[in-house]
C-alpha cells in the first residue's frame, strides 16, 4: 500500500534490546493532503532511518505494510514504512525551459504596443 502526505512531526527515537539483539524505531505523523485531512502515525526501522533520513516538513510517499496483532484480548495496528519517496519539487529549471520563457516573453513584449510619456492621461 502507498499513502502521501506531509511529516508534520517526529516522535522521540526509540532504542532498545531484545531476543534478536538490539533495535530501533523512528515514528513519525504523517498528514494526507485531501479534502479531509488524517494524520498517521508511521515507523521506520531499523536501518531504514539512516536511509530516508526523514525530516518534519518532508513531502513523501511512503509504501507501507499494516499489521495488527492481539495481546491480552486487546489489538494493536502497526504502520511500517519500507520506503520513501520524497515528492518535494526542489528541482531547478534547465536551461532550455528558461530559454523557452525568455523566449515567449520577447514575442509577448513585442506584441504589445508602444507608449510615450505624452500618451499617458496622468
Amino acid at each position: 500500500m502507498e499513502i502521501a502526505g506531509k511529516i508534520i512531526s517526529l516522535l522521540p527515537l526509540q532504542k532498545g534490546t531484545g531476543k534478536n539483539g538490539e533495535w530501533k524505531k523512528q515514528e513519525f505523523i504523517l498528514e494526507t493532503q485531501s479534502n479531509y485531512p488524517k494524520k498517521v502515525c508511521i515507523a521506520l526501522w531499523g536501518p531504514k532511518i539512516d536511509q530516508f533520513k526523514v525530516k518534519a516538513g518532508d513531502i513523501i510517499t511512503a509504501k507501507i505494510e499494516v499489521e495488527s496483532r492481539e495481546f491480552n484480548g486487546k489489538w494493536y495496528t502497526d504502520i511500517k514504512a519500507y520506503q520513501i519517496n520524497s515528492n518535494s519539487t526542489n528541482e531547478s529549471t534547465s536551461d532550455d525551459d528558461y530559454s523557452q520563457d525568455t523566449n515567449y516573453k520577447n514575442q509577448v513584449e513585442n506584441d504589445l504596443p508602444s507608449f510615450d510619456a505624452d500618451d499617458l492621461p496622468f
